[in-house]
């Protein structure tokens, strides 16, 4: 029985990590439109480079794992690290580290207007931060060609 549940264990590995990165992009998609769309907060110049980055990577990953191209993991690594990139220097100005005379949002909601502070400290760009962040760590950690991930 121990050997059933190790067989079982193994076989998902490293795939596991891909079905993540996806999940996770999949939520970000889905909570940004919701934000905007339905909650009606308007996304401040970084947050939508932040989409452009995200949105491709639920197709990405999702046709990659469909088709099992071990190709697509380096097109969503350069999308994600990008989007990390804008999702840290959204924060550093939105925690005020960055000074906000240096800012690419001259028009609209300022990059570091306060919409939404879920338990006093978890905002819309720290959201945005995580998930780029853990989705790197699960592309990092998917091996493609492995007899794990066929």
């Amino acid at each position: 029985m121990s050997e059933d549940r190790e067989n079982l264990a193994s076989a998902g590995g490293p795939l596991v990590a891909a079905y993540a990165a996806w999940a996770i992009a999949l939520a970000g998609l889905v909570g940004s439109l919701l934000l905007s769309e339905v909650f009606e907060f308007p996304p401040c110049v970084l947050c939508w480079y932040q989409r452009i980055a995200l949105y491709p990577l639920v197709v990405i990953i999702g046709i990659g794992i469909a088709y099992r191209d071990a190709g697509w993991r380096r097109y969503a690594m350069v999308l994600t690290v990008i989007g990390l990139a804008i999702a840290a220097y959204h924060n550093l100005l939105y925690y005020g580290i960055i000074p906000e005379e240096i800012t690419p949002c001259t028009e609209g909601v300022p990059c570091n207007a306060r919409q939404l502070e879920l338990f006093g400290f978890i905002t819309i760009p720290l959201m945005s931060l995580a998930s780029f962040a853990v989705i790197l760590f699960c592309l990092v950690v998917y091996r493609p060609g492995s007899k794990n991930n066929e």
